[in-house]
């Protein structure tokens, strides 16, 4: 996917996010998510953390090589785990808590992630940007961004059924990146959509017995990622 649709598929993806918590009342953003142990507006900060990321990168401009690309960053590291995923996670719930009504983390979010947006179109394509401890491209560091955007987009609206989900231009990046991560040598199951793959590939489901027949040694990678 060439840069400029990469930036088209982060705004898709910010937009489709908003549209999800732009109207919720403060009972609603109180609502639980795939996430164990964060609401509503605790995971909407936490993807919030990440357009506060963004800006940060995108306004910085990093000398090359890149070290990893938009898959292998997901295969650098872990995320999130252990000690320092439990102290995250603590921290979002007490940060989101500090605000006087759940609706202040939407209002924060409306103001950042479109100003996320434009720092990424504004953004050298052949340049590169330091985040997490890596080098990318601009063009995968804007498919990183997308992807965990489309997978807590999934995770958000569990709880909210009317809620409608990622968009196509967005999830095509997520679903991509899992592509890759499973390698050249296998594919997903036939009978899984986008949706369920992302799921599954994520860990949010789990994988049934027909998955692990027709995925064979492969089901052994999963989740993909966290």
């Amino acid at each position: 996917m060439t840069a400029v649709r990469q930036h088209d598929a982060l705004a898709e993806a910010y937009q489709g996010i908003t549209t999800v918590v732009a109207d919720l009342t403060d009972a609603d953003l109180q609502r639980p998510t795939r996430c164990r142990g964060w609401l509503v507006d605790d995971l909407l900060l936490h993807v919030l953390a990440d357009a506060q990321r963004a800006l940060v990168a995108l306004a910085s401009p990093a000398p090359g090589p890149a070290d990893v690309d938009d898959v292998s960053y997901w295969q650098a590291a872990p995320f999130d785990d252990g000690d320092a995923g439990a102290a995250h996670a603590r921290w979002i719930r007490r940060s989101a808590a500090a605000f006087d009504r759940p609706s202040g983390v939407v209002r924060y979010w409306c103001d950042t992630a479109p100003a996320a947006v434009r720092a990424a179109a504004a953004a050298d394509p052949s340049g590169f940007v330091a985040t997490q401890g890596h080098v990318l491209r601009v063009p995968d560091f804007l498919a990183t961004l997308t992807t965990e955007a489309v997978v807590h987009h999934l995770d958000l609206v569990v709880d909210l059924p009317d809620a409608p989900g990622p968009g196509p231009l967005a999830t095509a990046v997520a679903t991509a990146t899992l592509d890759g991560l499973l390698s050249d040598e296998a594919v997903r199951p036939a009978s899984w959509d986008d949706e369920e793959f992302l799921l599954k590939g994520t860990g949010r489901l789990p994988l049934t017995e027909r998955d692990r027949r027709d995925l064979g040694e492969v089901a052994g990678w999963f989740p993909l990622l966290g």
